[in-house]
């Protein structure tokens, strides 16, 4: 499993397009790779009271 996160999407646009990306997708097609991926985005709003009972910092 690999986790990554970025400060914004040009900062994840920077990072797709760096020759490490383009070794990364060479190596895809070459082994017939998959992956999954799944986007969190920061909640603006703030952690509700009944979450932040759950969540230590």
């Amino acid at each position: 499993m690999l986790i990554d996160s970025w400060r914004d999407q040009a900062a994840l646009d920077a990072h797709h397009a760096s020759p490490m990306m383009a070794t990364i997708a060479e190596l895809r097609e070459k082994y017939d790779l998959h992956m999954r991926v799944e986007r969190f985005v920061t909640d603006t709003a703030g952690v509700s009271s009944q979450d932040a009972a759950f969540i230590r910092a």
